[in-house]
């Protein structure tokens, strides 16, 4: 085995296959479906450090201490209220109801921190409600149901599909895979270099989007919260989250590399491949195992399960049973040497047919 010689041929096929991949037209919304995470999560940021002003002004012209709003309790009047907390920063008083009339107050005050909500009927306190600032634990769990609910299963997984089922199929489209197989080179070497040159492109573009979404996040944070977050568990789940991005790039691109081997439309096992996740929560455990998502939400360092969670989005966000990080990354690299070995096996009966594709 000369595996200088492939070496130095597989080095060949990913420079090669980097300016396609990277500037390849048809693959620019992969950069947009990449990035929309990203640029929602700085919105939300400037959203969020927007409402702290506006609370931390209103605070200052309308004063009121967490204790005093905490003390007012169920069936207060709008006197008693006020004589408590004083006067609202907001106020709406209307009536409804046709034969009788009823009188309904909402009063809105901020201690500058959270915002308390109370709702009165007919002079009475019935309801009331706290909305308080976004904290580093909120945010964290707020990251990681977007990151596993919609980055993982749907952003990287398709940006995955169009770059990767692109990889030969792109090639016979274009009728251009006959000058690689015209070369002295083993299909499988051109299959490695054609899948770590995919490999490089989508860990750069999805990890680079993950690092932008981190840090569109703590945006909002003052310097002091971010440190405090950076030396507990930051680092950690920064560098898990990037490690879990680039698992999720080798998992899926030897999925669709294969499957633009073996299929001429890659929507159709693109859909069966997305059916397969979307219901592995419900399979037999031997079955969850031959999947990519299951070994990529047992290594998210936040479990994406807030108590008001429905049922269902929650078993679809959590794996049903807990995999240790080491067992989860060695076995998803199990699966996709198998599925590798699978597309190179294929690679060697490959027989061009431009007529026919």
């Amino acid at each position: 085995m000369n595996w200088g010689l492939w070496w130095a041929q597989i080095r060949s096929v990913i420079r090669l296959e980097m300016r396609k991949t990277f500037f390849a037209k048809r693959g620019i919304w992969v950069y947009l479906l990449a990035l929309a995470p990203a640029a929602l999560f700085f919105a939300d940021s400037i959203a969020v450090a927007h409402d702290r002003d506006r609370r931390a002004e209103l605070e200052s012209t309308h004063p009121v201490t967490e204790k005093a709003l905490e003390s007012i309790e169920m069936g207060s009047t709008r006197e008693q209220v006020e004589a408590k907390a004083g006067e609202p920063y907001a106020k709406q008083v209307y009536t409804f109801g046709r034969r009788e009339q009823h009188e309904q107050a909402i009063y809105r005050y901020t201690d500058g921190q959270s915002d308390y909500v109370f709702i009165f009927r007919d002079n009475e306190l019935v309801g009331r409600r706290t909305n308080e600032l976004r904290t580093i634990p909120k945010d964290s769990l707020i990251f990681a149901t977007v990151f596993q609910f919609f980055y993982l299963r749907l952003a990287i997984f398709f940006g995955c599909v169009g770059i990767f089922t692109n990889l030969f199929r792109g090639e016979l489209l274009d009728k251009s895979l006959h000058f690689y197989l015209l070369a002295p080179i083993r299909r499988e070497v051109l299959l490695v270099g054609k899948y770590l040159a995919g490999l490089i492109a989508t860990v750069v573009i999805f990890t680079t989007s993950t690092a932008l979404q981190l840090l569109a996040m703590g945006w909002h944070l003052s310097g002091p919260a971010m440190t405090e977050y950076l030396h507990g568990p930051g680092w950690g789940q920064i560098g898990a989250y990037l490690g879990v991005t680039a698992l999720a790039c080798l998992g899926y691109g030897s999925v669709f590399l294969a499957a633009g081997l073996l299929f001429r439309n890659p929507i159709v096992p693109a859909a069966v491949v997305l059916l397969w996740e979307s219901a592995n929560p419900f399979l037999p455990a031997a079955l969850k195992k031959v999947s990519v998502i299951f070994y990529l939400q047992s290594m998210c360092p936040v479990v994406a399960r807030p108590n008001d969670m429905p049922a269902l989005a929650a078993l679809l966000l959590s794996p049903a049973e807990a995999t240790p990080v080491v067992w989860a990354a060695s076995g998803l690299v199990v699966v996709t040497f198998m599925v590798l070995a699978l597309a190179a096996w294929q690679a060697r009966k490959l027989e061009i047919n431009y007529s026919s594709d």
